[in-house]
């Protein structure tokens, strides 16, 4: 790893502070959005969850969400009431039952992140496109950065 000199702190500080006001912002507003759909938050993130991962099973997906087991478990009986997953059995080993993402789920999913995108460009929209283009580089690279 290069060696590179400190950063001052107070910039630290600033820009620390507004990843979590945008972040506050964007679940405030992700938050507005799901309720008009019939799914709670959890539920949603559950759905990214199958949606980016394909079938998991209670217990992959309970590590992902950081949720007791017990909890996803209620999380996915109400999930399923809605129609938006199903459980199956795998095919490898019956005893194992996977959660599955169904046709209504993704349908959500699109509709959700389609709404926070229009949300997300009509606030960039005031900026000029050059500048647009350097929050894209920067976060992808701040991003870049905390998986590495």
């Amino acid at each position: 790893m290069e060696n590179k000199p400190n950063l001052p702190s107070e910039l630290v500080t600033e820009i620390e502070r507004y990843v979590r006001e945008i972040s506050v912002v964007i679940k405030r507003k992700g938050r507005e959005i799901l309720s008009e759909f019939p799914i709670t938050p959890p539920q949603f993130t559950a759905l990214l969850w199958l949606n980016e991962q394909g079938d998991m099973t209670i217990g992959e997906l309970s590590q992902k969400m950081f949720l007791a087991c017990s909890t996803m478990t209620d999380l996915v009986d109400r999930m399923e009431k809605n129609d938006v997953v199903e459980r199956v059995r795998d095919e490898r080993d019956r005893r194992v039952v996977r959660i599955h993402l169904l046709a209504k789920g993704t349908s959500i999913i699109m509709e959700v992140l389609e709404a926070r995108q229009k949300y997300l460009s009509e606030m960039l929209s005031h900026l000029p496109q050059e500048e647009v283009e350097g929050i894209a580089k920067h976060l992808a690279t701040l991003h870049h950065e905390m998986h590495q």
